[in-house]
């Protein structure tokens, strides 16, 4: 899991979190960070940059 759950309660404040919130959160996270990497490749780079996002 890339998400921590903590840090998740950190950024909401006093609002509740769902349990299966973090989950589809860490989903999302991933697949960005899956596609970072195929612009990356698809640029000729091996190293991830923020401008892949």
């Amino acid at each position: 899991m890339l998400i921590v759950k903590a840090k998740i309660k950190e950024v909401i404040g006093e609002a509740n979190v769902s349990s299966d919130f973090a989950e589809a959160l860490d989903k999302k996270v991933e697949q960005l960070v899956k596609d970072a990497v195929e612009r990356a490749k698809a640029n000729n780079r091996r190293t991830v940059m923020a401008k892949d996002l």
